[in-house]
């Protein structure tokens, strides 16, 4: 069972390890940001408020929550960004919702439980309509997206648009 919550200082080294584990791999991580060479884990988290309140926010940025998800050991498992509101570039490629789960731990069904619990936050801010992207060569990402719900609404620049 996985726990999708927002992350708080006590997760500092299963998150830092998460985000190792994803540089080390080269692996995408959508759904989490931050840059590897100057991180500093309590700005990030201070960071995280300020973008959920929508302060200080990068040009191009939307208000948006940023959550980890967590194994029954406490383990980070992945990412899930939930973006409150859509911009013409989210509407096209991100979507509302962003995720990705480390590499050691994907294909056990961490991204579906995670974008299913990811969708209710959503309904609990009233978002009605769930837009959710992947990639067209992106197998995985699509078959969660179908668990979920999701129905195609269209390709654009090699992005496939569901709205669950």
């Amino acid at each position: 069972m996985i726990r999708l919550r927002r992350p708080e200082q006590d997760d500092r080294e299963t998150v830092l390890d998460m985000i190792a584990e994803f540089e080390d791999s080269g692996s995408a991580h959508d759904g989490g940001f931050w840059t590897a060479d100057d991180f500093d884990y309590e700005e990030w988290l201070l960071t995280n408020l300020d973008q959920e309140l929508g302060l200080n926010l990068p040009e191009g940025w939307v208000p948006a929550i940023q959550l980890v998800g967590f194994d029954e050991t406490g383990q980070a498992v992945g990412f899930l960004n939930l973006r409150l509101r859509l911009n013409d570039y989210l509407l096209t490629h991100g979507g509302h919702i962003g995720y990705s789960v480390r590499p050691s731990k994907q294909g056990r069904g961490h991204a579906k439980e995670m974008l299913a619990q990811g969708l209710e936050l959503a309904k609990s801010k009233n978002i009605e309509k769930v837009l959710v992207t992947c990639d067209q060569t992106n197998i995985a990402s699509r078959a969660v997206i179908l668990a979920n719900g999701g129905n195609l609404e269209d390709v654009r620049e090699g992005t496939e648009r569901y709205w669950i």
